[in-house]
């Protein structure tokens, strides 16, 4: 019998696989349990709907991280922090504060995740930073650490 998993099954396959199993280990396991449907040509049908979205969400994603990418490709953004003698930081600046820069600076909602800093800066000067907006995208902007007046 063929049917398509609804979960992933362990030694069968993944989830929205369609899979050729034998009718009892489909009738008196999968199905009852709600792993699997039998694979009918509607199912059939819904599957490759579903999975035509996902793929038109992907490339919509992409899109949007290579145009966001595009935009902020070389760019400098500035964070002021309150810093002491010799420019060292009172606290540090974070991912966090980067992204709430960029939102202030270029109306660009990054999140913090996405920003890659190896640890917090903790003085005032430029560093560079790589945001992946996406697993296939990546850009690097400059974050300028200025004490606050």
């Amino acid at each position: 019998m063929k049917v398509v998993l609804l979960q992933d099954v362990k030694g069968l396959g993944r989830k929205g696989e369609v899979k050729e199993v034998a009718d009892g280990y489909a009738r008196n396991f999968l199905l009852p349990r709600g792993l699997a449907r039998e694979a009918t040509p509607a199912v059939l049908r819904q599957l490759q709907q579903q999975e035509a979205a996902r793929q038109r969400r992907a490339q919509q994603e992409l899109a949007q991280a290579r145009a966001v990418a595009q935009r902020l490709e070389g760019q400098t953004v500035e964070v002021r922090a309150r810093a002491g003698e010799n420019g060292r930081l009172f606290g540090s600046v974070t991912s966090q504060d980067v992204a709430e820069a960029l939102q202030r600076a270029f109306g660009v909602k990054v999140d913090r995740k996405r920003v890659e800093l190896p640890e917090p800066l903790r003085q005032v000067g430029s560093y560079g930073v790589a945001l992946r907006l996406h697993p296939e995208v990546t850009c690097h902007i400059t974050v300028t650490v200025r004490p606050e007046a």
